[in-house]
């Protein structure tokens, strides 16, 4: 965190009750540019800025734009943009502001996350009016959403408008058992069992500059559908909570009483850890069974997606087509038969939301002020 980021943000974010869920398209944007080529050019969202950056500054000295990163559990808010009559994350969060600063205040939020969805980093930002000696960074965070980073910007740094680059990870679990508790909501459990090469292959197909209308939801109102993809791949990881097995207990044990012990890498543990059935017993002449009462971990899997701006859907489509692939529903050249579609009902089922993360936000950041 910056200087002026080491004073904690806002009164303690109260909870709300939780109301149905919505979801809400994005703004309609600029019609898209054409180049020499008459190839329609990708729509930034950014050039909406003319709409909510350009408007005449408050010559009122005492205000100051803040840029402000926040975490939150997605599963009981109705998306991250303000709704009637919802909890969203937008309201949250400007509530918690207006008992701060004993004022009504705005706060617009570089992605709109729908209904379930999670952020690791949403960035957000709001104008203060320093009416009292308190900062803006004395808000107290708690419950499913929290302040994690905040910085003076100059007035007309827009948080939606300056973002450059957005990064989504999406995770799925693999496996036939059960999903646990601890991961309710928290990821997409598929029973299946995922061939993490052919989906990296898959990823190979959708990568770049292309026409996503395949995988585009039908509400969407961006008038292009071009969008430039700059990553897309998927990671196999170690499910959470993670906990050290028998076998890695024992290594770390080995370790302590000789140093030239080798731990081995952590794919070795992750495999371990997610194959094993170390420490069975058959319970035979009356031995207990050593495994009893433990949970055999599923193999997770993280789908990374980057780029500027995504369509409406866009990454839980792409997702959709992926876990399609791995389970052995779809072939890598069927991938390409659907972006080549151009049309939403050649694509697979969407991925829920449960399982979407709004990762980081990048930004070209002025000079902290």
């Amino acid at each position: 965190m910056t200087d002026d980021q080491s004073q904690p943000l806002i009164s303690e974010i109260s909870k709300h009750s939780l109301d149905p869920r919505a979801e809400s398209p994005q703004r309609r944007s600029k019609i898209a540019k054409v180049n020499d080529d008459n190839i329609a050019v990708e729509v930034v969202e950014e050039e909406e800025q003319k709409e909510s950056v350009t408007r005449p500054m408050n010559p009122n000295p005492r205000l100051q734009r803040y840029l402000i990163a926040i975490e939150y559990i997605g599963t009981r808010f109705a998306g991250a943009q303000q709704q009637t009559n919802c909890r969203t994350v937008v309201g949250v969060l400007e509530e918690a502001f207006q008992k701060f600063v004993g004022q009504p205040v705005s706060i617009f939020c570089s992605s709109r996350t729908d209904a379930g969805v999670h952020a690791l980093s949403n960035v957000c930002h709001v104008d203060v009016e320093r009416i009292s000696k308190r900062k803006p960074g004395e808000v107290k965070n708690g419950g499913d959403i929290m302040v994690i980073d905040i910085r003076r910007v100059p007035a007309d740094f827009h948080a939606r408008y300056k973002a450059q680059e957005r990064t989504y990870f999406y995770r799925l679990l693999s496996g036939p058992e059960w999903a646990s508790s601890f991961e309710k909501d928290r990821a997409w459990h598929v029973p299946e069992s995922l061939d993490l090469p052919a989906m990296q292959k898959a990823c190979n197909v959708l990568v770049g500059r292309h026409d996503f209308s395949s995988f585009r939801a039908a509400a969407c109102q961006a008038n292009s559908p071009i969008r430039t993809l700059e990553e897309l791949n998927v990671t196999e990881v170690v499910s959470t909570p993670y906990f050290p097995s028998i076998s890695e207990r024992l290594r770390s044990n080995s370790v302590m009483e000789d140093p030239t012990v080798s731990l081995g890498s952590d794919t070795d543990h992750s495999h371990t850890s997610l194959t094993s059935n170390e420490g069975k017993s058959d319970g035979t002449n009356g031995e207990a069974c050593q495994d009893f009462g433990l949970r055999r971990k599923h193999r997770c899997f993280v789908v990374t997606a980057r780029a500027r701006s995504f369509l409406y859907h866009q990454v839980r489509l792409l997702v959709g087509v992926l876990k399609a692939v791995g389970a052995g529903d779809l072939t890598v050249p069927d991938v390409k038969r659907i972006l080549e579609a151009k049309s939403i009902t050649a694509a697979s089922p969407m991925a829920p939301a449960c399982g979407l993360y709004l990762g980081h936000v990048k930004y070209d950041l002025p000079p902290d002020s």
